[in-house]
């Protein structure tokens, strides 16, 4: 298992899980329709912490560019090796959401709701104004972020301490705090917080459906990539 890999697998988990409760809440006929957006919120946090604790001993398990980012602008990770992470990681994303489509096939083809349909790919602005979706990803990207490096830093115990990192103990408070960021900030873009979760997902559903709506596109990967430079910014400015 290379760190590649790693994050490429990673990511497709976190995909599959975190469309896949989408297309479970959002498609007809599913046993969980209308589930509502706790169970959208939990289940996203619950393939965060699957991703983690499978890539987390072998790459750190950012699954996310702007954790790629946030890790490198503090020192705390290589810049070389930060474009093979986002490529391993947008593939994993398209890899996640394809399998989605296709664990989903049956509901899809009864579901006549375009919007559904789409939600369970990539996010929308519940109102649509280009700034307050723009500052929405910024902010909560930036939670993220200042957070994980944090959590990234610290350790347990004062003899021998065991560093928490983004591994199987980190997996937890990080898999808690993309919660809190759903359950608190998610409601008016449906928090991508991480490029390679929306453009991926985005990228298959043009190929199945058309109209990815490129317009808005611009915004989960342009809003998480600020955040993620303004929480490494005031990172190294406290620390």
């Amino acid at each position: 298992m290379t760190p590649y890999i790693a994050e490429l697998i990673g990511t497709f988990l976190l995909i599959l899980l975190g469309n896949g409760v989408v297309a479970n809440v959002a498609l007809k006929d599913t046993y969980a329709g209308d589930g509502g957006w706790i169970v959208i919120t939990t289940g996203w946090a619950l393939a965060v912490f699957t991703g983690v604790v499978v890539a987390g001993p072998y790459s750190g398990a950012h699954l996310n560019p702007a954790v790629t980012l946030g890790l490198a602008i503090t020192g705390q990770f290589l810049w070389v090796d930060v474009l093979p992470y986002i490529m391993s990681q947008m593939l994993g994303a398209m890899l996640g959401a394809f399998f989605v489509y296709l664990f989903y096939r049956s509901h899809y083809r009864i579901t006549e709701d375009e919007g559904a349909i789409k939600a369970t790919f990539c996010t929308s602005p519940a109102i649509d104004h280009r700034w307050n979706n723009l500052l929405s990803e910024v902010l909560g990207t930036f939670v993220l972020i200042f957070v994980v490096l944090y959590i990234s830093g610290a350790q347990l115990g004062e003899v021998d301490p065991t560093p928490i990192g983004l591994g199987s103990i980190g997996a937890i408070p990080v898999a808690f705090l993309v919660w809190v960021i759903g359950l608190s900030l998610g409601g008016t873009t449906g928090y991508a917080i991480n490029p390679a979760r929306d453009m991926g997902p985005r990228i298959v559903y043009s190929f199945l459906y058309k109209n990815p709506g490129w317009n808005y596109a611009w915004i989960p990967v342009v809003g998480p990539v600020i955040g993620a430079f303004i929480a490494g910014g005031l990172y190294l400015l406290l620390m």
